[in-house]
């Protein structure tokens, strides 16, 4: 099993709470008050030193908070910087970790009149409050965003719609090729709204005085968050509509297509998206071969589009499944910190 850490963090947490103003009235009624876990290294007090910051997207169902507390058999955010600082294999930086959770259990990062503007709170509210609050380096070029999962997926379009505004970027097993990562779920959530005659309020108040959340219904959350980031429509009940048929589960094109122009695979089809690559000083991504929801087609083929179109990044695969990779973020953190620093 998995060595535990039982070294304390180091270094202090820091709490960065506002009311956002991007995050006011989304359609879901979540709060757009916020806390923004902070890690300061032990360094931060012992000197008048700025520190390069790493931005980390927690995964679908988390949050900064969670990303910052204790772990069996594992290390905390907090704990792995130290240890890699102390390894010698990264310097210390300022990390933050935002909490993106929502109603509907998670967040792809993106803008949504439905889940919040979520893209222009990390550029446009998070990184200047950091930058005014904490001795933060200054600059695209001394910031990186890094994620898991949704997280993952949150970072990876960051490089390719906002290149100009980071360093660096890395993903591991971030969601793309959509049609292998979401297509078999679309049913799921299907069969769970027509326990409640279609109607998503009616599924999200059910779900909100259940004893539990059980698996079908997680995934049909999982599913409506993803339509409320990739194709909110105000007309919709609850803004929300998915990408079938109610009835036969039939694919509506239309709709579909709207889903694939958040895919980073089609992304990487376009020359300003490459661009925008072509800004950052590292691109790392990754994805276990056993993928359980067949992410590392996708990582694969994103990899190819960028050797094909020239731009430097790294790509790896791990023998691994979907969960439990937080041992990933040892390779990419020295990565991007080497770029930033």
């Amino acid at each position: 099993m998995p060595a535990h850490n039982f070294d304390r963090p180091r270094g202090r947490l820091a709490e960065l709470s506002w009311d956002a103003e991007t995050l006011r009235g989304n359609a879901l009624g979540d709060p757009s008050e916020r806390s923004v876990a902070v890690y300061l290294p032990p360094e931060y007090d012992r000197s008048d030193a700025d520190f390069p910051l790493i931005v980390e997207l927690a995964a679908f169902t988390g949050s900064g908070w969670k990303r910052v507390g204790w772990r069996a058999f594992g290390e905390s955010a907090p704990q792995r910087l130290d240890r890699l600082t102390a390894e010698g294999r990264m310097g210390p930086v300022i990390a933050a970790f935002p909490d993106g959770f929502t109603s509907l259990g998670g967040n792809q990062y993106l803008d949504s009149p439905v889940l919040g503007n979520w893209s222009t709170y990390l550029l446009d509210e998070l990184i200047p409050r950091l930058e005014d609050r904490f001795r933060v380096r200054r600059g695209p070029a001394h910031r990186a965003i890094v994620g898991r999962s949704s997280g993952g997926y949150g970072s990876i379009v960051q490089g390719l719609r906002y290149g100009t505004r980071w360093g660096a970027v890395a993903c591991h097993s971030g969601d793309m090729m959509f049609e292998w990562a979401y297509l078999h779920d679309l049913p799921v959530a299907i069969e769970a709204l027509a326990r409640h005659h279609g109607d998503v309020q009616a599924l999200l108040r059910a779900t909100r005085a259940a004893e539990r959340i059980d698996g079908p219904t997680m995934t049909a959350l999982m599913v409506l968050a993803l339509a409320a980031s990739y194709d909110p429509d105000p007309d919709a009940p609850g803004s929300i509509r998915l990408p079938v048929e109610p009835s036969t589960c039939e694919i509506v094109a239309e709709r579909w297509a709207r889903w694939k122009h958040h895919d980073p695979v089609e992304l990487a089809r376009r020359p300003e998206c490459i661009a925008n690559l072509r800004a950052l000083r590292a691109v790392y991504f990754d994805c276990g071969s056993r993928d359980e929801y067949r992410l590392h087609y996708g990582a694969r083929l994103l990899a190819r589009r960028l050797r094909e179109a020239g731009v430097e990044h790294v790509h790896e695969e791990f023998d691994g499944g979907h969960s439990d990779a937080d041992h990933r973020f040892d390779r990419s953190l020295p990565l991007v910190y080497g770029a930033i620093r």
